[in-house]
């Protein structure tokens, strides 16, 4: 009798025990929730509702500021809503906790904006990151007497949701995101670029920035050959950077380095993301989401050659090691060496790097399967049918 209960309670616990160990990005390297190489985490295949996708993350700060999602299946709280795929890329700075909160919370918006709309548009998206931006200051506010350097912690966002033969582009900051398109005639795939960047490297950005304060003749200046807003920040639109955005939070206590020495009376960064539409076409491949960390060392058409040249699994693996060779080619050293360096160190020779590759494939319009990853193996949660996904 005794026996039987205790098979009996073995066998109930096993499947939570399991499903436990998967959420929590366990599994003894797995390829189920992604597989860890050093510094390196990847993913090299899973099916979306539109196809496959590769996912990759390398770190090298002492504390990972890259988080990354992909979700597929509902994108909204109602059966009836609106399906498709979701990916995020979050470039954090100055810490982690901005990134962290906007993998959390951004996805979550959106569904409930969705919802409400009964569909998928630019105004939902938009929603959601102005309900994220509200959230995270709310955040800051209430950690600002025990913890005023959150202030200055902000984050890149870069969202995109495939649904219903559309693709929406959301961007703030300066990740990017490629589209890969075939040359019928040819053969050749060619880079189409989807997001612009917020970066005051970019002349027109500066302009722009320029136009938006014509008050503030030092609102861009270079400092050490670099260009930054106020000297302090390269990017013009984050999630976060409270510093610039309210000048309440640009007193002490915070670091004397994020302090302005003129007050403000509007913000100086925006979180307003650029967005775009694009109907998706047959010559459409694949999409390639990455933070700044694979671009400053990959232009768009060689990551586009590096996944059409070889096949689908390990695509996003692949585009990360071509980038860290070419980091440790900079610095004279080899590939190998280089991934010897430990986190902390690391940071000197290149940057957090994370890497989606999104395949377009027969599947598109498919209610299965229901998934949610995030880089880094935090989560991974696969289930068919339509109700299973984590809201």
């Amino acid at each position: 009798m005794l026996s039987s209960l205790m098979n009996l309670l073995r066998a109930c616990w096993q499947p939570c025990a399991d499903r436990h160990l998967r959420r929590r990005g366990g599994g003894g390297g797995s390829d189920s929730v992604g597989c860890q190489d050093g510094l390196l985490w990847y993913k090299d295949h899973g099916h979306h509702i539109n196809g496959e996708f590769s996912m990759a993350v390398v770190q090298a700060n002492n504390l990972l500021e890259d988080q990354s999602q992909l979700e597929s299946g509902p994108l909204s709280l109602l059966e009836s809503g609106p399906y498709g795929t979701f990916v995020g890329i979050y470039d954090g700075h100055g810490g982690p906790e901005t990134s962290r909160f906007i993998c959390d919370n951004l996805f979550q918006h959106l569904k409930v904006f969705a919802t409400e709309e009964k569909a998928m548009s630019v105004n939902v998206i938009k929603k959601a990151f102005q309900a994220t931006e509200e959230g995270f200051l709310s955040i800051v506010t209430k950690q600002w007497p025990m913890n005023p350097q959150i202030a200055a912690v902000g984050s890149c966002c870069l969202v995109a949701v495939i649904c219903n033969g559309k693709l929406y582009v959301a961007n703030l900051g300066d990740s990017r995101a490629v589209l890969g398109r075939l040359v019928r005639s040819t053969g050749e795939v060619l880079p189409i670029q989807l997001s612009s960047e917020h970066n005051v490297s970019i002349q027109s950005v500066r302009q722009e920035m320029q136009s938006m304060h014509p008050d503030d003749s030092q609102i861009v200046v270079l400092k050490h050959n670099v260009w930054r807003v106020k000297g302090l920040i390269q990017i013009s639109r984050s999630i976060g950077d409270v510093y610039l955005k309210k000048p309440e939070f640009n007193r002490e206590p915070l670091y004397t380095k994020f302090r302005l020495r003129e007050p403000f009376s509007k913000p100086i960064l925006s979180s307003e993301p650029a967005v775009s539409v694009h109907e998706l076409d047959p010559n459409d491949q694949f999409l390639i989401f990455a933070s700044d960390g694979l671009w400053e060392h990959l232009s768009s058409q060689d990551a586009v050659d590096i996944v059409h040249k070889h096949p689908h699994s390990g695509s996003a693996r692949r585009l990360v090691k071509a980038a860290m060779q070419e980091a440790a080619k900079k610095r004279e050293m080899r590939y190998s060496d280089l991934k010897k360096i430990d986190r902390g160190v690391r940071r000197h020779f290149h940057d957090d790097t994370t890497v989606i590759v999104v395949f377009l494939g027969s599947s598109r319009g498919e209610r299965s399967p229901v998934l949610s990853v995030r880089g880094g193996g935090v989560k991974v949660y696969a289930k068919s049918g339509l109700n299973t996904a984590p809201s």
